[in-house]
């Protein structure tokens, strides 16, 4: 089995201490024993300085060495005497290394029992009187230790470190397991929270308790399984929206042709006119899926070239008018001379067409249409509003989704399929500009479109 984020985490953070206390045990270990040697050493070269002079005075008081031979009490009275002298100068008391006091002929007088090693080089003191030279003073090095004390000091200061070495890492090991934990905790919330969403679990959420770069990460998770699943219940909704509408005038045909495989009903003109009218019905739902589909896609074809969109407004209002009259309805506009942008005319058309269809089917006789176009800074701004009946504020939000049609007149009994206005969307924001709905000031829907008239980068399709 593999180590997980966590354990690798822990050992790189736990090792990475452990490699930091075994090298400053090692430094302060080094810095310790070379400082201490260096303190015996000069220990050892004063005392032995100190030595010498009183020997080279007793030397020329007795003018032998007779009286120190066979007399190693008088070398430790002589050591004991240096103790009893209050300089600051003197090193503490007792000797760290063996010494030997040797003749003009290297030969033992004092000192240690033990031979002296052929190959030492301690410290040496040459004693001379009168310029002969009467012998020498010989210590071994300081890296020797040979007092108890020096030994047992070293080994516990030695045991010691290791110990402390020990448990700091312990210590650090707990530390690092516990912030190994609590800094990957959020990781683990995400792991879990991908793994529902990729069974499909959209409503699945992660805490977030930091603002860091993992909150902020927690926080784009949970806006896209927000987005996922408002996705995915518009995916629903969208499925059951498309059964439905084919659904309805299907089962009306089926009915009607029934009837007349029945002689139920004869196959007159008015029959086949009811026939037809289902069948534009479904042809027209079919048509602005289609559309639909391929504007989502991407694959809608765009020709976009310098283009006069007050012309075009113009056109559509002419198409229009007729029918407007006909069922009572004011058309009025308000436009200015000529705006040119750059755009797709074919869509453009179908924009403003598409507008004026829903306006045409949802609003009630006696009201009426009005366009009013302006040019503001970089942008063409177009205003359809309607008069009654109108919609709510929740309805308003709902307005731009794929079969939404909100209760009261604006129905499906208005021959709508609840697809114009995702459309509209779409070929608006294809253009770079921006759609949105609002109340109108007569009773109804206003419509509000900005269009950039700047000449996008890139390639003009």
């Amino acid at each position: 089995m593999r180590p997980g984020i966590t354990a690798k985490l822990f050992m790189a953070i736990f090792f990475t201490c452990g490699l930091v206390l075994i090298t400053m045990n090692w430094g302060v270990r080094m810095s310790f024993e070379h400082g201490f040697i260096d303190y015996i050493r000069q220990s050892n070269e004063q005392r032995v300085e100190l030595l010498a002079d009183t020997l080279q005075e007793q030397y020329k008081l007795h003018g032998s060495w007779e009286f120190l031979q066979k007399n190693d009490k008088l070398i430790y009275q002589i050591m004991r005497s240096f103790e009893q002298n209050n300089g600051s100068s003197l090193p503490p008391q007792g000797w760290r290394t063996k010494f030997w006091i040797l003749d003009s002929h290297d030969q033992r007088i004092g000192g240690s029992d033990l031979p002296i090693p052929p190959d030492m080089k301690g410290t040496r003191r040459v004693m001379n009187v009168n310029g002969v030279n009467i012998g020498t003073v010989l210590s071994t090095p300081a890296e020797r230790l040979t007092r108890n004390a020096d030994i047992n000091f070293d080994r516990q200061q030695n045991r010691t470190s290791w110990i402390i070495v020990g448990f700091t890492a312990l210590l650090a090991a707990a530390v690092t397991w516990l912030l190994s934990r609590g800094m990957l905790a959020p990781v683990k919330r995400l792991v879990q929270g991908t793994h529902q969403l990729a069974a499909g679990n959209f409503s699945s959420r992660v805490k977030v308790d930091s603002q860091d770069e993992l909150g902020k990460l927690a926080q784009d998770f949970n806006q896209l399984a927000t987005t996922l699943e408002k996705n995915e219940q518009m995916r629903r909704a969208f499925m059951a929206d498309i059964s439905h509408e084919l659904r309805t005038p299907l089962a009306v045909l089926r009915g009607e042709l029934e009837a007349m495989q029945d002689g139920v009903r004869k196959m007159t003109l008015d029959s086949l006119g009811s026939l037809q009218s289902e069948v534009s019905i479904l042809t027209k739902l079919v048509d602005d899926l289609y559309q639909l589909s391929l504007s989502d896609a991407g694959a809608l074809a765009y020709r976009k070239e310098e283009t006069d969109a007050v012309h075009l407004i113009q056109l559509a209002e002419a198409g229009y008018r007729d029918r407007f009259q006909q069922k009572q309805l004011s058309l009025n506009s308000s436009l200015p001379e000529k705006v040119m942008l750059f755009g797709d005319p074919q869509r453009l058309s179908q924009l403003f067409n598409n507008l004026l269809e829903n306006s045409l089917r949802y609003t009630d006789g006696g009201g009426g249409l009005q366009i009013i176009a302006s040019k503001r800074d970089k942008s063409l701004r177009i205003v359809f509003q309607d008069s009654a009946p109108g919609i709510n504020d929740e309805q308003l939000q709902h307005i731009f989704e794929r079969f939404y049609r909100a209760e009261g007149s604006r129905n499906r009994a208005s021959g709508g399929s609840g697809l114009g206005l995702a459309i509209c969307q779409n070929i608006v924001e294809a253009h770079g500009g921006r759609i949105s709905a609002s109340h109108s000031p007569s009773g109804g829907v206003c419509i509000t479109i900005s269009l950039p008239l700047s000449i996008p980068l890139g390639p003009r399709n």
